[in-house]
């Protein structure tokens, strides 16, 4: 590519350069023909006058005269007769008044004319002046006016050709810098079209290929920008439609269950059971059971959704952390109490700690983790719930860390990332046996991040678990920007 336009540019800068000798022939042709004709025309008017002034005291020296000059001389009178002539016999020749320079001669001025002589046959270059009122003419041969011409005419055209030479050594260098950066634009152009963004032009220059270079740079970082771009946003779509179909699978797996036992107890009721006193209060539980079931996850379903879509509406203040535990506590106490589980309340560090946030939905993060914790911890057990401060009160980044700690059978490491996915169960019969809807932690985790806030567990198995969630204490601008969708939406 780099020869194909190195050879394009020298070939149209030597057409050029052709065009230009042509031209520089041409005008100096003409201007050397016109100068020299001037000056011959002088100097053959000055030895006619010469010829003038001899002519009346040698007669009979008419032809050795005119070998004198050098030329051709011609005497004319005044009615255009040839009184004589130094190459012809003047009885032969035909009347002269009508040629050019006779005619301007018989008029008293100096004529002359560049013709083909009738009585010689040779092109003549000829001129005439006022004699005695006739004309005394020199002519000398064109050859020699041309070969003078053609002389100079030769002289001018190598000067310029060797005026062109180091024109043509610097064109050529400078055709090859830009037929090698062409060549690099061009090759760079191609990578891009076969969507290669990646690629850069090496260097930098001055001047117009400079400036192109640093545009198509930009450019190409623009594209790649965009490409990066679109493919996390495809990916991003990928994973949103991945999780849509985990999701309908899911749920359209939660709702069978508890449909498929209201359908069955109930036909089993209608077909006779309904006065069986034995069995009907036991299939009416169960129904219950499942109807509450399908209101939990309903309920559940709609909480995550108005999160996700950043419809919930938060009314964000300042609380007391212990107090928001100790209220917590107390209305979970009673569940808690008919298994014989504890509830703790450790001290709050330090007691006076507060934090910026919607204290209803921190009363669901609560208590869905407080909930969790029961239906996991075996009976007799004891569950803990407490809060620190992280860092100064007056630190604009300031922390308060909750937690909720379990002496359950504990999580395994390799169920502890999916931990917080939608509908995930380390243990899915018994999570079911105890009435779970899979989308607690979900929503613990969705309701922290719109507040501002992380979670995450530490659990050992046999050792129990703890749910760690933190709080801002100070107000980020939550009351007037929204949280971000895709933090909410992320798995």
């Amino acid at each position: 590519m780099t020869a194909r336009i190195f050879s394009r540019l020298i070939l149209s800068l030597v057409a050029v350069l052709a065009l230009a000798l042509i031209a520089v022939d041409y005008l100096v042709t003409q201007r050397v023909q016109e100068t020299f004709a001037s000056q011959l025309r002088q100097e053959l008017a000055e030895k006619a006058r010469t010829i003038a002034l001899m002519l009346p005291q040698k007669p009979g020296e008419f032809g050795e005269l005119a070998k004198a000059t050098g030329a051709r001389l011609t005497w004319v009178d005044a009615s255009g007769r040839v009184v004589g002539d130094s190459d012809s016999d003047s009885r032969s020749m035909d009347n002269h008044k009508a040629r050019p320079e006779v005619a301007a001669a018989l008029q008293g001025q100096v004529g002359s004319s560049l013709r083909i002589s009738p009585t010689l046959g040779v092109r003549l270059f000829y001129v005439a002046i006022p004699y005695q009122g006739g004309a005394l003419r020199l002519a000398v041969p064109a050859a020699a006016v041309e070969a003078q011409v053609r002389a100079i005419r030769n002289d001018v055209l190598l000067s310029t050709a060797l005026a062109f030479l180091p024109i043509v050594i610097v064109a050529a260098v400078f055709a090859r810098y830009v037929s090698g950066r062409l060549g690099t634009i061009i090759d760079f152009t191609r990578q891009l079209a076969e969507g290669n963004f990646r690629a850069r032009l090496p260097g930098s220059s001055r001047g117009v290929l400079g400036a192109l270079s640093t545009k198509l740079n930009e450019t190409s970082e623009k594209l790649e920008f965009m490409l990066d771009r679109l493919e996390t946003e495809h990916a991003e779509l990928e994973k949103l439609e991945n999780i849509r179909k985990d999701f309908v699978i899911n749920v359209s797996h939660e709702l069978r269950t508890p449909l498929a036992s209201i359908q069955g107890y109930t036909e089993t009721l209608l077909d006779g059971a309904l006065h069986d006193p034995a069995n009907n209060l036991k299939f009416l539980n169960i129904i219950r059971q499942n109807a509450e079931r399908l209101a939990r996850l309903t309920a559940d379903l709609l909480t995550l959704s108005r999160v996700e879509l950043n419809q919930q509406e938060f009314k964000f203040a300042s609380y007391r952390a212990h107090r928001i535990l100790s209220d917590n506590l107390d209305g979970m106490r009673p569940i808690a109490e008919r298994r014989g589980i504890q509830l703790v309340l450790d001290p709050v560090e330090p007691a006076v700690a507060e934090v910026f946030c919607d204290a209803e939905a921190v009363h669901q993060i609560l208590t869905n983790l407080l909930d969790n914790a029961i239906k996991y911890t075996p009976d007799g057990g004891t569950v803990t719930i407490g809060a620190r401060q992280l860092g100064a009160s007056n630190d604009p980044a300031g922390r308060v860390e909750f937690f909720v700690r379990d002496t359950g059978s504990g999580i395994p490491a390799a169920d502890l990332p999916r931990l917080f996915e939608r509908f995930y169960r380390v243990d899915k019969a018994r999570s079911r046996a105890l009435g779970g809807t899979g989308l607690g932690l979900a929503i613990v985790k969705h309701l922290a991040r719109s507040q501002n806030g992380e979670v995450r567990v530490e659990s050992q198995v046999d050792k129990g678990s703890t749910f760690i969630f933190t709080l801002p204490v100070h107000d980020l601008g939550l009351s007037d920007a929204k949280p971000i969708q895709k933090e909410l939406t992320a798995s």
